[in-house]
């Protein structure tokens, strides 16, 4: 939520902030919400400074025994005209909150004007591999290797859900304890477990709605969502609460399963596990300073980086353009790792800076040691990574002549010691 005191101030920098975007917000009916809110103010301190002189008017004359009661009636009737307008500052307050919870962030300077053709590519890491042989995708391989089995997946649950079998569980569990293990020790993250269903307050914190509802899943006689990743729940392990400055920068991670309806993904490639409903994530969040927020920000990709680095990834940072970002992001780098087999550069994580705008949704701040005032703090995240498009990834990248797949050597402590996938798995 953007800081209604900004589009006050600045109207036409958040106007240029919209265009930049190619999104449309009503700066006008937020601007006279605003204003009608703050006349409502500026009525009810005049009213609540008449009563207490009445007050005190009052208790003079009853000091003096003289009748108060021409008084107390001017006093009540003022009291009933507090009471009427407090009544339309409630409302106006939910309608202009309303209004804001429909705006998106302020996008950084330094992220570059346009679509997704306009994102920049700002480096790469390895070379996509050339092969001897035409390479697989990852459906084949896993079909062959009998580790991935979309045909029951969708039975059991419908079309895009996936059941992994073998080696190809194993896998998944493997790759989720590597990245939780290399994110608390080598990188200071602290691990949690949040719960998988979150309410309504939580998912509107950090922005998911109202904006993206018809693409979450909600259960029926409960106001409760499935998650859409991690993000969610752990930032708002600190919803509502005021943070000692002492204790900035904090940083979690976890893995939690993750629960897309993809409602939006018509036309798109939705074979294979590049889109699916249900998949694993390892999720890096972080609440910091907001005068260090954008150097944390590179950090914070260079820890997402360090995973595959250590798998031995090919793959690129793309910093993406102002009309690709998402509604609550300022500034987002995206990984992505090449896939040879369907010969696809695939996000396997999201890395973003949304700077104060989830800490006033949610209301998390922090108390200023110096001027001990509260001041809200700036909220990251990334993916740490996605397990379904690093799976891609892996089995297409290391597939060999004769069909088998090499575990990268970092995972092998994980997989039992195992080199190989290769042939039907047991």
């Amino acid at each position: 939520m953007l800081d209604v005191r900004l589009i006050r101030e600045d109207p036409e920098a958040v106007r240029a902030s919209f265009a930049k975007r190619g999104t449309k917000a009503d700066v006008d009916t937020i601007l006279s919400l605003d204003a009608e809110r703050r006349q409502i103010l500026t009525a009810l301190d005049d009213l609540r400074r008449r009563k207490n002189e009445a007050n005190d008017e009052i208790g003079r004359l009853l000091k003096e025994k003289k009748d108060p009661k021409a008084k107390i009636k001017a006093m009540k009737a003022v009291a009933e005209e507090i009471d009427e307008k407090e009544g339309a500052l409630r409302v106006k307050q939910e309608t202009l909150d309303k209004e804001l919870l429909l705006v998106p962030n302020i996008v950084h300077d330094s992220v570059p004007a346009g679509d997704a053709t306009k994102n920049k590519v700002v480096r790469q890491s390895g070379v996509p591999p050339s092969f001897a042989f035409k390479p697989l995708t990852h459906m084949e391989l896993g079909e062959a290797h009998d580790t991935i089995d979309f045909a029951r997946g969708a039975k059991i649950a419908g079309s895009n859900f996936i059941l992994y079998k073998g080696l190809g569980a194993r896998l998944q569990r493997a790759l989720v304890n590597f990245m939780l293990d290399r994110h608390t020790a080598r990188h200071g993250y602290r691990e949690m477990w949040p719960p998988a269903l979150v309410n309504r307050a939580s998912m509107t914190g950090t922005g998911q709605l109202p904006k993206l509802e018809e693409d979450m899943y909600r259960l029926r006689d409960e106001d409760l969502f499935l998650i859409p990743t991690a993000e969610v729940p752990v930032t708002n392990i600190h919803a509502g609460e005021i943070l000692d400055e002492k204790d900035l920068p904090l940083y979690y991670t976890a893995y939690t399963p993750c629960f897309r309806r993809e409602a939006g993904s018509y036309g798109k490639d939705t074979k294979g596990l590049v889109r699916i409903h249900q998949f694993d994530k390892v999720e890096l969040v972080k609440f910091v300073r907001p005068q260090t927020s954008f150097d944390e920000l590179e950090s914070l990709v260079a820890d997402a980086e360090d995973i595959l680095q250590a798998l031995g990834l090919p793959y690129r940072v793309v910093l993406l353009a102002s009309g690709d970002l998402s509604f609550a992001a300022s500034k987002c780098y995206d990984l992505e790792a090449y896939a040879p087999g369907i010969d696809k550069w695939l996000e396997v994580s999201s890395c973003s800076n949304f700077t104060d705008f989830q800490a006033r949704r949610a209301n998390i701040r922090f108390r200023n040691k110096e001027s001990k005032k509260t001041e809200f703090v700036h909220t990251l995240n990334g993916s740490g990574v996605a397990l379904p498009r690093v799976v891609v990834a892996l089995l297409e990248n290391f597939q060999q002549k004769d069909g088998s797949v090499v575990i990268p050597e970092v995972l092998r402590p994980y997989m039992g010691g195992q080199e190989k996938i290769e042939g039907p798995a047991l």
